[in-house]
């Protein structure tokens, strides 16, 4: 089969799951509480690329293992529950596009934390897309019920930021495969006590268990957190990270294609805002 082929067919695949995984929290949420469809992802997650795990753990060094569980924490674990609580109240379409930000916290991440070098386009490149989501809050209006909650996705793409830094400076020589089964693996052991001391088990003993909302957040977790992690590993090694970056401008699209399936209400300022910030992530990762 043509390689180009092939690269282009794991660059949708990717694009459309993870463009996915905002409905699907909304699918979730819709029989589970927030907090649940976060735990139920970190869990089927972590059980989906336990072989993995079980691979790699042995010949990882052991002073590493911390920082890997607080990559995982800080990569998977919280944003999960972030993304989850923000969907409460703001539209699966506007969290997409928010989570357009995220190339832009691991620039300021690397800047802030670890004084890395960075070039005055990207820092204009930061600006732009800053600018994309004050316009983004703008349209949606300060009055107009619970906006304020995208702030919690601001928040989880700093957690993707610092992460990206930390993955950076800290675990080089590591296969994105070594680091995700380990911090997947510990994210849920820590997340099954939430689910376990919760009303989550009760809610299947009834006629109307919520197995719709179950099958939403278990697949955002084998599909969105697991398997896709492999997937993208793969296209950086064949197509190179170029490429593979590219997934960040298709995602948002696909997440706005599913709002609009699902009857979110999605104007031509919120699209503009978009591309604003996507042209400000442009900057920041133009060579």
């Amino acid at each position: 089969m043509d390689k180009r082929l092939v690269h282009w067919s794991i660059f949708l695949l990717l694009s459309l799951t993870w463009g996915s995984s905002f409905i699907l929290m909304k699918i979730g949420m819709e029989g589970l509480q927030s907090y649940q469809v976060a735990s139920v992802r970190m869990l089927a997650a972590g059980l989906s690329l336990l072989p993995f795990f079980f691979k790699y753990i042995r010949q990882t060094p052991r002073n590493k293992i911390p920082v890997i569980i607080l990559s995982g924490i800080l990569g998977n674990g919280i944003p999960a529950y972030l993304f989850c609580l923000a969907e409460t109240r703001i539209d699966s379409a506007l969290a997409g596009i928010l989570n357009a930000l995220t190339p832009l916290m691991a620039l300021l991440a690397g800047l802030v934390i670890f004084k890395s070098p960075f070039e005055k386009k990207q820092l204009i490149g930061v600006s732009i897309g800053l600018l994309g989501v004050v316009g983004l809050f703008a349209a949606n209006g300060v009055n107009t019920g619970y906006w304020y909650y995208g702030f919690f996705i601001l928040l989880a793409t700093v957690c993707y930021g610092v992460n990206i830094s930390l993955v950076h400076h800290y675990l080089k020589g590591f296969s994105s495969v070594q680091l995700s089964s380990i911090a997947l693996f510990f994210c849920a052991l820590f997340t099954f006590p939430v689910l376990l001391f919760s009303n989550f088990f009760p809610l299947f003993a009834g006629p109307h268990a919520p197995w719709i909302s179950l099958s939403a957040a278990t697949t955002l977790g084998v599909l969105g957190s697991g398997i896709a992690t492999v997937l993208f590993y793969i296209l950086i090694q064949k197509a190179g990270s170029v490429f593979a970056s590219m997934v960040t401008y298709a995602l948002p699209v696909v997440a706005i294609g599913w709002g609009l399936l699902a009857g979110e209400q999605i104007g031509w300022v919120q699209v503009l805002c978009l591309g604003v910030i996507l042209g400000g992530v442009y900057l920041v990762n133009k060579k």
